[in-house]
């Protein structure tokens, strides 16, 4: 799902051109000065439309349970503004020179947040508890790559894979889950997915479902204290409603939709209070098929959806313009994008024909039948998103012009993924992924990955996809890894087992208040602990 952070995990960065971050500057008030003085307090309070699922994050495939996790937890490794590799709860490594063995030093300084000390039964546990079959975990595939791990003492892991893994280094990004807490229990009914206990520079305080979770600063986190300290996420499932909070000041950060970019904050109240930010997402929005409905079955019926879906019209009149079309899987300008496939311009002419090749003829005056049956389906997304339901409403406009009548239903996050995404029980949907930085897709897009709970809900098979994916995670060489990927975006964009529809604008608002944000690659999230406000113009206190 969108903003799905697993997908981080996921890659080994070995070069990657990406846009950098445009600052939108405030209005220059004179009251507020960029050189403040670093001070340490106030409160961040983040708007989100969904609540989080399960914040032991091996459980969770939600962005929102994923954000509040990586406050909470670190990996051994991560990544660097610049989308370089470094340490996290690792200082160093060596990797052996066939690429099989990395060798993990880890920080000595580090403790939890109940005060025991982080060792490498730590990491131990976390693999083991991972590719343990009783674990339903969507991210096993990676560490079932390796032969054997072992703690070579207190403080150092050697693992060694079967043969080579290209994403083997970045896989351990994942978070580190404490021992003490988990060992010889039932990890699923671990009082952790509520009140989760990690390393991170910020520990847990109070979670009210539905409404907000509180974390607060780890005055004693090993990379320094953060200076905000404390962050709320309020659960607010309506943008309308989020921008409201954010205007009368009881938010401060959201991420905003084009009109609220374009149009709402362009007044004097937020040129003053707010700083904006625009760059190019590493997220793609889709339509996808639940291939195991007989409606889609035939890849000619898919093409003749893709046709009929004007993505210009979506771009400019939903995105107004803040964002480009999706063609696969990747973000034009990284290196594994491949801009040679085959694309679907607005053509429903020749979606009317594919449709009639594939047995649908029309009958009732303008209505798809085949079989007797018209051509019905319902397309649901979640409740919230207003971009979403907007193009789920273009599209049911555009493929009633051919015949095909289209079914809207907007259903709220718990139960969207809960009831219907994770069970199987939809048609087609609207829904984003995060790009990942690194082209392994394994998890999506593998036919082995299909399983309840697994990440490639849509059911996609294809053998040949299956075997360029394990090539293309099986070899360090970056020439030969692009071939494969190449190649699988050929495949999808032949088969069409999701309408590629955008790549969006990330468009963050941020209460200028908050000092120490630096736009890179990476986005602007990546030194959240160095962000601070002025001791002047502190807001709220975090009580302990």
């Amino acid at each position: 799902m969108k903003n799905i952070r697993r997908m981080i995990f996921l890659i080994l960065i070995l070069a990657v051109v990406s846009n950098g971050c445009e600052q939108k500057e405030p209005l220059d008030t004179g009251r507020k000065s960029p050189d403040a003085e670093p001070a340490y307090g106030d409160i961040l309070v983040d708007g989100s439309l969904g609540d989080a699922s399960n914040l032991i994050p091996l459980l969770a495939t939600d962005s929102t349970s994923h954000d509040i996790a990586a406050l909470i937890y670190n990996g051994l490794v991560k990544y660097d503004k610049n989308l370089n590799i470094v340490g996290d709860l690792a200082d160093s490594w060596e990797i052996s020179p066939d690429g099989l063995v990395i060798t993990f030093h880890l920080k000595k300084t580090v403790r939890w947040h109940d005060g025991r000390p982080f060792t490498a039964d730590d990491v131990l546990y976390t693999y083991k508890t991972t590719i343990d079959p009783k674990t339903p975990t969507a991210y096993a595939g990676d560490f079932l790559r390796i032969k054997n791990a072992e703690a070579l003492n207190s403080h150092t892991v050697r693992v060694t894979y079967d043969k080579p893994f290209a994403p083997a280094l970045s896989s351990w990004g994942v978070a580190i889950l404490p021992r003490h807490l988990l060992a010889g229990k039932d990890i699923n009914g671990s009082s952790l997915s509520r009140h989760p206990v990690g390393t991170g520079p910020y520990k847990f305080k109070e979670w009210a479902p539905g409404q907000k979770i509180v974390l607060q600063s780890n005055q004693d986190y090993f990379e320094g204290r953060p200076y905000i300290d404390g962050y709320i996420l309020r659960i607010i499932p309506d943008m309308a409603t989020m921008f409201l909070e954010l205007r009368a000041g009881s938010l401060d950060r959201m991420g905003l939709t084009p009109l609220q970019y374009t149009r709402q904050t362009e007044n004097n109240l937020f040129r003053e209070q707010f700083r904006k930010y625009r760059y190019l997402s590493f997220s793609y929005t889709y339509l996808g098929y639940n291939l195991k409905n007989s409606l889609f079955a035939d890849k000619r019926v898919r093409q003749a959806i893709s046709y009929a879906i004007n993505k210009e019209e979506i771009i400019q009149g939903i995105l107004l313009g803040l964002g480009k079309p999706a063609t696969g899987p990747f973000k034009p300008g990284t290196w594994p994008y491949n801009p040679n496939v085959k694309t679907f311009s607005y053509d429903p002419r020749r979606a009317k024909e594919l449709l009639a090749e594939a047995g649908w003829k029309d009958t009732k005056g303008g209505i798809l039948e085949k079989d007797g049956k018209p051509f019905v389906f319902e397309i649901i997304t979640n409740q919230g998103n207003e971009v979403r339901a907007k193009c789920a409403e273009i599209i049911q406009k555009r493929l009633a012009e051919i015949g095909i009548t289209v079914k809207i239903r907007v259903l709220e996050w718990a139960a969207f993924v809960n009831d219907f995404i994770n069970k199987r029980n939809f048609d087609a949907t609207i829904l984003g992924w995060t790009i990942p930085l690194d082209p392994d897709l394994y998890d999506v897009w593998h036919s082995s990955k299909t399983a309840p709970e697994e990440l490639n809900f849509i059911s996609y098979k294809n053998s040949e996809v299956d075997l360029l994916l394990e090539k293309g995670r099986s070899t360090f060489d970056q020439k030969e890894r692009k071939e494969c990927y190449d190649r699988i975006q050929e495949i999808l964009a032949e088969e069409q087992p999701y309408t590629f529809l955008y790549v969006p604008d990330a468009l963050p608002i941020i209460n200028s208040r908050f000092r120490g944000i630096s736009p890179a690659p990476l986005g602007i999230g990546y030194n959240f602990i160095r962000w601070y406000v002025p001791k002047e113009e502190q807001k709220l206190v975090m009580t302990r």
